[in-house]
């Protein structure tokens, strides 16, 4: 059995070529023919048909949705599929297919395209989401990894700032979950959920280890696995790393879902093989 592991064209991030390493380890060990490659002309269209490079399988783990859906469409099996990451990717998408199926998330107002640099910003919007979600409240752009692009936004001043900053790219305002600083990080394989850490950060509202935040291993509860492996199982992935905050009064919200998330903090304090069980699903399914 073919397997390819594939990492982006221009991969710089030891953390992400370490992952991609990792689950080939644990493919090889049990008996696959894996190779960890670069997302360069794996596929192409010639004489209307796709072709793609010669494999099974494939665990994907770029954002890039034109190569992710050329390889399915030339019969490659991609974990997780290239409808999964495209949602994941869009943190908005996320929220969207999540609606509606009694999963609590932090209440989301989304900002309306912007396609001119000269426009002015609307103040109408903005009092509207400074209403509906009070300060502090958190701007996100649609896409960013490892915490770029989230903004934690105290009054009207820094509001304004940040829609004329973003007005040209895709982004919404959510409402401030939590104390700050804190999250707990849940891996789904699967399915079913693996483990979980507490992740802390005292010099960042965001938790992110590559953030300087720490892990350490948390028992989550059957309210907190449910939930995770009911969003896991509505997003349809095979693999995911999802991120939950803890209210005040101790609800779990939903606040963000990573298809491609890193493992490598979550086996060391939680003691599990996060590629091993990941691989094991891989060659079975």
């Amino acid at each position: 059995m073919k397997i390819l592991i594939v990492v982006n064209a221009y991969i710089k991030n030891h953390s992400q070529i370490r992952q991609a390493e990792r689950i080939c380890e644990e493919l090889k060990a049990l008996g696959a023919d894996c190779e960890v490659v670069r997302n360069i002309h794996l596929a192409e269209i010639k004489e209307g048909k796709v072709k793609g490079k010669e494999c099974e399988k494939c665990v994907f783990l770029d954002k890039d949705k034109a190569a992710a859906r050329l390889l399915e469409k030339s019969g490659v099996k991609l974990f997780n599929t290239a409808e999964a990451i495209e949602v994941c990717d869009d943190k908005m998408l996320t929220h969207i297919a999540l609606a509606n199926s009694g999963i609590l998330m932090p209440d989301t107002v989304y900002a309306p395209l912007c396609y001119y640099a000269d426009a002015d910003i609307d103040m109408k919007f903005l009092d509207d989401v400074a209403d509906k979600l009070g300060f502090p409240l958190v701007g996100k752009l649609c896409y960013g990894s490892l915490g770029s692009g989230v903004t934690l936004i105290k009054d009207v001043a820094q509001l304004k700032v940040y829609e004329n900053e973003n007005k040209l790219k895709a982004h919404f305002y959510q409402k401030f979950v939590g104390k700050g600083g804190e999250d707990i990080r849940v891996i789904v394989v699967g399915g079913k959920y693996v483990c979980s850490m507490k992740r802390s950060n005292l010099n960042d509202f965001r938790s992110n280890i590559e953030l300087g935040g720490k892990g350490q291993k948390f028992d989550a509860d059957r309210e907190i696995i449910e939930l995770c492996e009911k969003t896991a199982s509505i997003l349809e992935l095979d693999y995911c790393g999802i991120d939950v905050l803890m209210d005040t009064d101790g609800s779990p919200y939903i606040c963000e879902v990573n298809s491609n998330a890193f493992f490598a903090e979550a086996e060391r304090v939680c003691g599990i093989n996060i590629a091993k069980k990941y691989a094991e699903l891989i060659i079975a399914k």
